[in-house]
């Protein structure tokens, strides 16, 4: 009885061994389920949430390409989906020709980046100076840029945007020269760029008689070279670019004018507000003053 009772003890013992273990590994194995399904859900929660938010961003891209568009779309361009440029490109640093024909300088890339705001393709039309100023009046021009000054002559047939760079007018003289400062140019002859602010100045000062108005201002730096007029009033960053170039002519310490430049459109032009949109945008991110120090040195 006694051996019998011990195996029993001992059956039942290792029963109830044996369900502990069992209940051990039931137990463990439902926790581990239970966590193989939570972090299931987890993840699937996570992919939905990161569905959901590629969805929302993409959807965001997609919203502000619509609105791009759209407000491309309401704007009326001399030729649909471009923004059409007249310019002078002649007048480093604003506006020049490579060697290979491609346009570059301050004008050009400001030009780029407004058309890009306003989801535009930029299409640049090279020409004198009076005709880039003539092809916006006339509508064959959405904007001009080539270092335009604000006047008030102007103002009377165009529009302009807000300014986007200082100019200075300068003066230009051979070294040796018995011209010292602007008052010196009285009775002088001073060569100009045919309708700019520098050949305004100067006819209202000096009188017509005395300025002599060049197609271009590389032109009217050839002539000073040749001893055809006495100096030439250009603005002074185009002005560095020529004295650099030709040893022997420097520029005077005073300056001759200061104005501001800014983009020329269509009286009453919804481009208006557009331009200065962008140009607010483009102040503001560092991307205008980024082009500026591309091209011009603050030293």
């Amino acid at each position: 009885m006694k051996l019998k009772n011990v195996c029993v003890a001992v059956v039942a013992l290792a029963l109830a061994v044996g369900m502990t273990a069992c209940g051990g590994s039931a137990s463990s194995t439902a926790a581990s389920s239970s966590e193989a399904a939570s972090t299931s859900t987890s993840v699937a929660a996570e992919a939905e949430e990161d569905a959901s938010s590629a969805v929302a961003e993409e959807n965001g891209s997609s919203s502000e390409a619509a609105s791009t568009s759209a407000a491309a779309a309401e704007l009326t361009t001399v030729e649909a989906g471009k923004l059409t440029m007249a310019t002078n490109a002649a007048f480093p640093p604003y506006e020049m020709t490579t060697d290979a024909g491609e346009f570059e300088g301050i004008d050009i890339e400001t030009a780029q980046a407004i058309a890009d705001k306003l989801g535009l393709e930029l299409q640049i039309d090279d020409m004198d100076f009076d005709a880039a100023l003539l092809s916006v009046q006339q509508g064959k021009a959405d904007i001009v840029m080539a270092g335009v000054t604000v006047t008030d002559e102007r103002k009377a047939v165009m529009d302009f945007s807000d300014s986007y760079a200082t100019g200075i007018q300068s003066i230009i003289v051979p070294e040796g020269s018995d011209i010292a400062t602007a008052d010196d140019l009285s009775g002088k002859a001073i060569g100009t760029q045919r309708g700019t602010t520098g050949y305004i100045y100067c006819s209202d000062d000096f009188g017509d008689e005395n300025v002599v108005a060049y197609d271009d201002g590389l032109t009217a730096v050839q002539a000073l070279n040749n001893g055809q007029v006495d100096a030439v009033v250009i603005d002074n960053a185009p002005a560095q670019e020529f004295v650099a170039a030709n040893p022997g002519l420097v520029i005077l310490d005073t300056s001759y004018a200061e104005e501001d430049y800014a983009i020329g459109v269509a009286k009453g032009s919804a481009l208006e507000d557009a331009v200065n949109k962008a140009l607010e945008e483009l102040k503001a991110d560092g991307t205008l003053q980024a082009i500026v120090d591309k091209y011009i040195n603050a030293n």
